[in-house]
């Protein structure tokens, strides 16, 4: 199983892309403004995208992608999310007033676009490939996902904040290889960090204690303009774990 990174920054600006994954060539895991680096034959292969939450750096390129290819396709992209994600999709993005609503276009018979409710701890299995929802705790209901191949599993929190709920759920994992994990803030924002429900490097420390398996640790969703500061104080604070900055284009084999 293969998942390449198109995209892991809290921003954009020169080659930084917002938060997005390709497992495969035929899943996302959120689609950020990465999904835009793709090719159009590219794009036209995406079946399915697994949406942690609703913020725009999360889901920013799925009404491109659907303008873009739904015309090329024989079938829907089906968007798997939770509820709640789904139904702030509906109402704040494919509305008809931000964006057309392809799960109406061409009709409603025949849509580009298609929802698909998952549930905490319900794995979804596709050709092999098993995707589970796991808590997340954020200012909007969200979710993050364990991938896992069989032979090991890669956990991706989301955006997230304390989360007691995330740890019991990963110290069960018997296979987890990777763990990728946001640290959106640096320390002398951790207020902010509270009150965004985001994580700075002293509260990943915190979070990290409760990890009881050994795994490669990478940082993501860092701040444009605080991404040296912060990648210091992660190893400042969290060291002895040896997290690492995730990178864009970068691939996990597992």
């Amino acid at each position: 199983m293969k998942l390449k990174i198109l995209g892991c920054s809290g921003g954009i600006g020169g080659n930084l892309r917002t938060t997005s994954m390709l497992l495969g060539h035929d899943i996302l895991v959120d689609a950020g403004t990465g999904v835009g680096d793709l090719l159009v034959a590219e794009l036209a292969l995406i079946d399915h995208i697994f949406v942690t939450h609703s913020h725009m750096d999360h889901v920013a390129s799925i009404p491109f992608l659907v303008d873009t290819v739904g015309w090329m396709r024989g079938k829907p992209i089906v968007v798997h999310a939770i509820a709640e994600t789904i139904a702030i999709l509906k109402e704040h993005l494919f509305n008809w007033k931000l964006w057309p609503d392809f799960a109406q276009i061409p009709d409603a018979a025949n849509p580009m676009l298609r929802y698909e409710t998952i549930e905490l701890g319900k794995t979804v299995e596709l050709n092999g490939r098993k995707i589970t929802p796991l808590p997340a705790n954020h200012t909007v209901p969200a979710v993050g996902y364990r991938i896992d191949s069989g032979r090991a599993s890669l956990v991706f929190s989301g955006d997230t904040t304390t989360n007691d709920a995330l740890w019991r759920e990963v110290n069960g994992i018997d296979n987890l290889r990777y763990l990728i994990i946001e640290t959106a803030f640096c320390n002398r924002e951790k207020d902010l960090a509270v009150a965004s429900k985001h994580l700075c490097p002293s509260m990943l420390a915190a979070e990290l204690s409760k990890l009881e398996r050994p795994a490669e640790i990478y940082i993501t969703h860092l701040k444009p303009g605080e991404i040296e500061l912060t990648m210091r104080e992660v190893e400042d604070c969290a060291g002895k774990w040896r997290p690492r900055m995730l990178q864009g284009s970068q691939v996990f084999e597992f």
